[in-house]
C-alpha cells in the first residue's frame, strides 16, 4: 500500500482580495484539483477542505476530529472556553438541551412579528430615499434588533453588542491578536453584566435563554458559573455575525436576476424556498475548523494530530458530486435539505430557525415595498474566515 502524501504545500492563500465571485471560482477548482489542500497562513499553516462529502465526515465524526483545541482558523478564541462550540460530546449537551428549548416552533411564531417591524421599520427609509447600502444600512444593523428581542435586552445594548461584534471579527480576519483580546474581554464584560442584571432582577426561566443557563442543572449540579458565562458570550456574539455578511448577497443574486426577483413578488409563497437555496449557494462559513484527535488520511493526504483543518461549508455546498450544476441557483433541488450552510452533526446551528425566519421575513418586506432594485456601486467583501458582502450600495423603486 503506497504511504499517503506528507507534502506541505502552500495550495492557497486565504487572504488574496476577493470579488463577490472569485472565491467561488478558485473553490470550485480547487474540488477538482485539490480538494484536500494546505496553506502556510495563519500561525503556522492549516489544512483545508473543500469537497462535501469530506467536510461532512469531519462534522459527524467528533471521536476523531475535536472542536475543543481549535474551532476556527485563524484561531481565535484566546480568553476562555465557550459551550457548546468548544466542546464536544457528552459535554456539550447539557448547554444544547438548554438552548434547544428557546427555537422551538412555538417561540419562533411568537417572535416572528416583531422581526417583521423590525425589517419594515429599517427598509423603508432606504426605499423612501431611493437608495442606500443594504448590507450597512440594514444587514448590519437588523441583527441587533433582533437579538435585543430574542435575548430580552435593550436595544441600545444589543446595538453595542454588534458594533463590538463587528471590531472583533475585523481584528480576528487581520489577525490583530491585541485587539481580538481586548474586544473578546469586553464582550466578556458585557455578558456578564447580562448575568448580573438577571441575578438582580429575575426572568422566567421558560422566557429567558439566559436565566435558563443560569438555572440549568447537569447531573445534580448548576452548570459551572464560568461556563455559564462563556455560554452566554459565544450566544450574544455568534448570531450577529452571519446575517450581516449573507443578507447583501441575496440583494446582489436578485439585482442581477430580475427574472427570479419578479416571480417572487409575484408569489411570494416561494421566497423561503428561494432563501434555502440561497444559503446553499453563499453560506457565510469557509472557516469553521476541526482538529484531528489522531494522524488521519484524507483525499491521500496525511494529517498530523493535533493539526487544524478548515471546514468550507463555502464551497463545499456548491459541490457537483452532491448539487448538480451546483453554480447556478435552481429551485426545487431535491437534495437540498442537505446542505451544510448551517453545519451538521452534534453542533449543527441552533439559531437556523431563527436565520431562516430573519432572513425570508427580510425579503418578504423588501420585495413587496419595491417595483425593482439593483446594485449601484462597488460591492465590498468580508474576508476569510466569513464569506459575504460587507457593504452593497442599491437603488430602490418603490410604489408610486
Amino acid at each position: 500500500m503506497a504511504e499517503p502524501a506528507r507534502d506541505l504545500t502552500h495550495d492557497f492563500d486565504p487572504r488574496e482580495p476577493e470579488t463577490f465571485t472569485s472565491a467561488h471560482a478558485l473553490y470550485q477548482d480547487m474540488r477538482s484539483r485539490c480538494p484536500v489542500a494546505r496553506s502556510e497562513t495563519y500561525d503556522g499553516g492549516f489544512w483545508a477542505l473543500f469537497r462535501y462529502e469530506d467536510v461532512k465526515h469531519v462534522l459527524e465524526t467528533p471521536a476523531v476530529f475535536t472542536t475543543s483545541v481549535q474551532n476556527t482558523v485563524p484561531r481565535f478564541a484566546f480568553t476562555g472556553r465557550r459551550p457548546p462550540l468548544h466542546f464536544d460530546p457528552p459535554e456539550h449537551t447539557a448547554y444544547r438541551r438548554v438552548i434547544n428549548r428557546f427555537f422551538t416552533r412555538g417561540k419562533m411564531a411568537a417572535l416572528e412579528p416583531r422581526v417583521r417591524e423590525f425589517a419594515g421599520g429599517l427598509l423603508q427609509p432606504l426605499i423612501d430615499a431611493g437608495r442606500g447600502d443594504i448590507a450597512v444600512d440594514y444587514a448590519q444593523k437588523f441583527p441587533a434588533h433582533v437579538f435585543a428581542a430574542f435575548f430580552n435586552l435593550p436595544t441600545g445594548l444589543a446595538e453595542l453588542i454588534k458594533e463590538i461584534s463587528a471590531e472583533y471579527v475585523a481584528a480576528i480576519q487581520i489577525v490583530d491578536t491585541d485587539n481580538v483580546v481586548r474586544l473578546s474581554r469586553r464582550l466578556y464584560e458585557i455578558a456578564q453584566a447580562v448575568i448580573d442584571e438577571r441575578r438582580e432582577h429575575p426572568m422566567d426561566p421558560g422566557e429567558d435563554l439566559t436565566s435558563a443557563l443560569m438555572a440549568a442543572e447537569y447531573e445534580g449540579e448548576p452548570l459551572p458559573a464560568d461556563m455559564v458565562l462563556g455560554c452566554v458570550r459565544q450566544l450574544l456574539v455568534t448570531g450577529m455575525v452571519a446575517p450581516s455578511v449573507f443578507i447583501g448577497t441575496m440583494f446582489v443574486h436578485l439585482s442581477g436576476d430580475p427574472e427570479l426577483a419578479g416571480l417572487l413578488r409575484r408569489d411570494p409563497a416561494r421566497i423561503a424556498a428561494a432563501v434555502e437555496e440561497f444559503l446553499r449557494l453563499y453560506g457565510p462559513y469557509r472557516g469553521m475548523a476541526r482538529t484531528a484527535r489522531e494522524d488521519v488520511v484524507i483525499g491521500g493526504r496525511l494529517i498530523r494530530a493535533g493539526e487544524p483543518i478548515a471546514l468550507v461549508y463555502t464551497s463545499a455546498n456548491r459541490d457537483e458530486r452532491v448539487f448538480p450544476d451546483g453554480e447556478r441557483f435552481r429551485f426545487d433541488r431535491p437534495d437540498l435539505a442537505r446542505h451544510l450552510a448551517f453545519g451538521a452533526g452534534v453542533h449543527t446551528c441552533p439559531g437556523a430557525p431563527l436565520a431562516r425566519i430573519m432572513l425570508v421575513t427580510t425579503l418578504e418586506e423588501a420585495l413587496a415595498r419595491t417595483r425593482s432594485f439593483e446594485v449601484s456601486g462597488e460591492i465590498a467583501m468580508a474576508r476569510w474566515a466569513e464569506w459575504g458582502t460587507n457593504s452593497v450600495p442599491m437603488r430602490f423603486e418603490g410604489h408610486a
